[in-house]
């Protein structure tokens, strides 16, 4: 009668395409490209940790993580350093060693992957501020905290869910601009913004094309929270009373007059 699916993008299109022929009801949470920007106004200090904590929770290997982080030139400098600062601080190893941040990613294949795609924006044109290898020292797949600039629309890490440690980061002149840049990808599962302006905070967090938006908050995931997205992120929600409703349908009773 009906599938839940929390998978890949390409997974969730091939049921999509083998449920056609019964019918069936999809529920699909999928993919994400999440675009993560920063405006001049913004507490600097507040969208570092927010970024951390949306970037390497689980080693970047979260349909919801950070994948490209779009910085105000005004503030870009000051951002990426702070950024880099905590991200050096960062403790790769055994995940039940409570010392260690992040442990290995789920498969060499990912490991590959991460690896392919810091390749590829280095080889046009990006610069490297910190790792960019795999940490051999700590096991195959266990991959180095990587902070990369100078990143354009061009290199595979735009437009692909990265799923790894890796921090990418933009540079921006005008809200139209990161708006634009932030929608220019065919997920829409999660996006996230700083700022201090409330005017700009609604205006954006309509325009961001997106199921779930983070404002000034870079963990957004609960229980009690809506969870799904737009696009190829899928459709449906998990969580809260609309998840209950993906597992119900309506029903109308007409009752005539004895």
């Amino acid at each position: 009668k009906q599938i839940i699916l929390t998978g890949s993008t390409n997974v969730g299109k091939l049921l999509y395409k083998q449920c056609s022929k019964g019918l069936k009801r999809l529920g699909l949470e999928l993919g994400g490209n999440a675009p993560f920007v920063v405006f001049k106004s913004a507490n600097i200090e507040q969208a570092v940790q927010g970024a951390m904590a949306s970037k390497f929770r689980n080693a970047g290997q979260t349909c919801v993580s950070a994948n490209r982080f779009l910085i105000q030139e005004d503030i870009f400098d000051e951002f990426v350093n702070k950024l880099e600062d905590k991200m050096k601080a960062i403790v790769i190893g055994d995940p039940f060693d409570e010392k260690v941040n992040i442990g290995p990613l789920i498969n060499l294949t990912q490991a590959k992957k991460v690896k392919e795609l810091v390749d590829d924006a280095l080889a046009k044109g990006a610069k490297l501020r910190l790792g960019g290898k795999p940490a051999l020292s700590c096991g195959e797949r266990f991959f180095e905290p990587t902070l990369l600039v100078d990143i354009t629309s061009s290199m595979d890490c735009f437009s692909e869910e990265i799923f790894g440690p890796v921090s990418t980061c933009f540079k921006f002149k005008s809200e139209e601009e990161a708006i634009a840049i932030a929608n220019n990808t065919k997920s829409g599962l999660a996006g996230y913004f700083y700022t201090n302006e409330i005017t700009q905070a609604w205006r954006v967090a309509k325009a961001l094309e997106v199921g779930m938006v983070g404002i000034n908050e870079g963990v957004i995931s609960s229980a009690e929270a809506p969870f799904g997205g737009i696009k190829e992120s899928g459709f449906g929600r998990e969580g809260s009373h609309h998840g209950i409703e993906e597992f119900s349908y309506v029903k109308y009773l007409c009752f005539g007059l004895a």
